[in-house]
This record gives C-alpha cells, structure tokens and sequence, in this order.
C-alpha cells in the first residue's frame, strides 16, 4: 500500500473537536461509545469524511459494553485503505482520529493505520510517531492485538505497545493509578519499564 498523502495527523478527544473546526480536517474516524449521541462540533466543520464506529473503550468482557472486535478492527483498516486509495484524488490532507478523551481508542487506530501504511516500519518506531502526535497515548490493548493479527505483524506491535506502556509509565507514573481506575491494570502489568 502507499503512504498515504495526509500532511496533518491528529488525535482529540471529544471536548477538543471545536478547536480543530478551523484547521481544515479532510478525513475523520469517530470511535464513540455505542449510546453517544452525534456529535454536534461537526456541524462547524467543512466538508469532510467521516466513518463512527461505536464500541466501548474496554480489555475484559463487561456486562452491557460492547468490547472492541476483530470486525471494528477490519474496519479501520477498509477506512485506511480507502485513504490510500483516495491519495491521488487530493494534493494534501488531514485525518483527525478521536474518540472519548483521545487516548485510548483513537491512538489504538492510529497506530494500527502507520502500520498499516508503512508496512516495513519498525514497531517501536511507530510507537514514537504516534507519541508524536499524541503524547498522552495509551492504546487499547485488545484493538492492538486485532491489529497485530491483521496486519500479520506476528506480535511484534503487541511486544512493541509493552515497551510503549513502559515508556509512558517512565513519564508520568499516574497512568498506572488512572488506567487501573478505569479497569485496565492488566496493562498496566504489561509494560516493560527499561532499567
């Protein structure tokens, strides 16, 4: 697949979307909870296109969530390689990826579309471009697997995202009081914190 032609990435959260009404997004992906309502920021927006897929921000089975699944992840993907697909149709680009608060769902399908869309990238490698984008980035651990799986990366992004939980661990130890609070300490119990 070739990269895609999208000079601007970005990640927000849903209270963030009216700030980026100016900056002239051509693409979004919406990751919301399956109840939310629409989203009325987008009304400010210009033209754009935007595919919402509706899933909680979940890792275990939980009585009236829907977890992320394999097909959320496929997808993505599909909204990623219509993105390719589309590069010649545009001189330049901006995707914006949100979803609740921009740190778990959204850095999930960032990452997942640069590995999609540099295929010999190195994980780590990807990791820090996302970081780029979005420090605080925490992704979902079960959509980075499905990514993993689909993208025939042979578990080398989910020892990758280890190494990333490490790092973000190293640079702020609240996430691990903040993601055990939100029902994700098994992530937290995965990171590999360097020596």
């Amino acid at each position: 697949m070739k990269p895609v032609s999208l000079s601007v990435l970005t990640i927000c959260g849903i209270e963030e979307l009216p700030g980026q009404a100016r900056r002239r997004v051509t693409h979004v992906l919406s990751l919301i909870d399956p109840d939310w309502p629409e989203i009325d920021a987008f009304e400010q927006f210009g033209d754009h296109q935007r595919t919402t897929l509706r899933f909680h921000d979940t890792i275990e089975p939980v009585e009236g969530k829907v977890m992320p699944a394999p097909a959320h992840l496929e997808e993505i993907l599909q909204f990623g390689a219509a993105l390719a697909a589309s590069g010649a149709l545009r001189e330049d680009g901006h995707l914006l990826v949100h979803c609740h608060m921009g740190v778990s769902r959204s850095t999930a399908a960032m990452l997942s579309l640069l590995a999609q869309v540099h295929p010999e990238e190195a994980e780590d490698r990807l990791f820090e471009r996302l970081r780029t984008v979005r420090p605080q980035a925490w992704p979902n651990s079960v959509m980075i697997g499905y990514a993993d799986d689909l993208l025939r990366r042979d578990g080398k992004l989910t020892a990758a995202l280890r190494r990333h939980y490490g790092y973000q661990l190293q640079q702020d130890p609240q996430f691990a009081d903040w993601m055990t609070r939100l029902g994700r300490r098994r992530e937290v119990d995965m990171a590999i914190v360097p020596a």
